[in-house]
């Protein structure tokens, strides 16, 4: 199956961009694709076999869901390998650039909504995680 793939460029240091993306205190401020949603609970565990949860709802409180992974392997500021819930792989890579700290996301699709809407999505929470990272600086 092949993977979707997201990216921005941050301007910012990589240990803060790494800090801001594996720390839940930093996640529910980023972590929603538009206004309407947003993340009120996050809990991770940086640790090989331990799981990460993100509680993902609707501000009017009309739904909510819980993204959840497992990592499968970490190297500290480079990449994270994880198993998303329902069986999916996810990898996300940071790189340090001339321009920034550069973020891919690959992901494989799931089955319910269309490729192009899934991309968007994501990266328009990954466009947040920007503008979360650059406002704090």
């Amino acid at each position: 199956m092949p993977f979707i793939t997201v990216h921005t460029t941050i301007n910012a240091p990589l240990s803060t961009v790494w800090d801001k993306w594996t720390s839940p205190e930093h996640v529910q401020h980023w972590n929603f694709a538009s206004p309407d949603w947003h993340c009120p609970k996050a809990t991770t565990t940086l640790q090989v076999g331990s799981e990460f949860h993100y509680e993902m709802a609707a501000r009017d409180g009309s739904m909510s869901f819980d993204f959840w992974g497992t990592f499968q392997e970490i190297k500290v500021q480079k990449s994270l390998d994880i198993l998303i819930g329902d069986g999916r792989k996810m990898k996300v890579t940071f790189a340090s650039t001339e321009m920034g700290t550069k973020v891919t996301e690959q992901f494989e699709p799931e089955n319910q909504n269309p490729e192009d809407l899934q991309q968007a999505g994501w990266q328009m929470i990954l466009d947040n995680f920007k503008a979360y990272v650059e406002s704090a600086i």
